[in-house]
């Protein structure tokens, strides 16, 4: 059977065509789409036409390609932005007139479990880690072992939230940092009171173009989870945050869609690893379309 799952997340839309054969799956086609779903409209609970507009014309093309490999079945899943908005049914319903795609949005609980399922399928666990995936809508972290989840919770603090929220200079400025570090601090009181590890896994995403900036090399596609050191990523973080906007837009590792908020992310993963005294990074090339794929399949 030939399936594909299609995360339609804030900032940017997923898909992933697979064959499912008695020895697992065998990855056929992946590939992701700049949408800016959020963009103007997530912290007012709304899709904007703009934005409406791009989401299905993603979806068509996503559905032309299923088509020419013979996709049997697609899931498609809703996140932050989605779930936010109080016309996710007119984006819901338009999406299946133009493409026969059914879309399920899924709450934050749900999001997290996908997402460590996805990470458990190309992570070896040595010990108890905290996964972090970024985000445009929300955040999840996930404090985890090899066996389950300890625990987890999604905070909507993505970073198209934040970067909509506030006015930030740029490159950022020193108080912009505190006031993203602050944000984040009230936003996730109390969740990591009882966490202890020193071990971070960042969930694709922007922790790919992180990896690509430090190693001047693509992604390893389709493998486990990649390594770096926790000075090479200070500084690439650091590096980011003190950039401009001109500066990333030269840097044909950053892709669009990441080039305005890579400041934003790079402030969030730095105030993690500031916060549990990270020592030990891994990045996976899975999150949560691959949790669908293994567990919705």
């Amino acid at each position: 059977m030939i399936g594909a799952v299609i995360d339609l997340g804030t900032n940017t839309f997923n898909l992933l065509i697979f064959k499912k054969t008695a020895t697992g799956n065998k990855i056929l086609f992946n590939h992701k789409e700049g949408v800016a779903l959020g963009m103007g409209g997530i912290n007012h609970q709304t899709i904007t036409s703009d934005a409406f507009e791009r989401g299905i014309a993603t979806l068509e093309n996503f559905k032309a390609i299923c088509d020419q490999h013979g996709v049997e079945q697609i899931r498609a899943i809703g996140t932050s932005a989605l779930r936010a908005a109080e016309n996710s049914d007119d984006f819901i319903q338009a999406a299946y007139a133009m493409t026969e795609i059914p879309i399920t949005i899924i709450d934050g609980e749900t999001e997290a479990e996908l997402i460590y399922r996805g990470i458990q399928s190309a992570h070896i666990f040595e010990d108890k880690s905290i996964i972090l995936d970024i985000g445009g809508g929300s955040s999840e972290f996930i404090f985890a072992d090899k066996h389950e989840v300890i625990k987890s919770k999604s905070f909507e603090i993505g970073v198209s939230r934040i970067y909509q929220q506030f006015e930030f200079s740029d490159p950022l400025s020193n108080s912009d940092i505190d006031a993203i570090i602050n944000y984040l601090e009230q936003s996730t009181k109390g969740f990591f009171d009882d966490i202890q590890t020193n071990i971070l896994i960042g969930a694709s995403g922007s922790f790919e173009t992180f990896y690509e900036i430090i190693e001047n090399i693509d992604f390893p596609s389709h493998t486990h989870s990649q390594s770096v050191s926790k000075e090479n990523l200070r500084q690439c973080l650091d590096n980011l945050m003190k950039s401009t906007l001109a500066e990333r837009k030269l840097d044909n590792r950053i892709i669009p869609i990441r080039k305005i908020m890579a400041p934003i992310a790079a402030v969030k993963v730095m105030w993690l690893m500031d916060k549990l005294d990270i020592d030990t990074i891994y990045i996976s090339p899975n999150s949560m379309k691959e949790g669908l794929m293994e567990h919705l399949f």
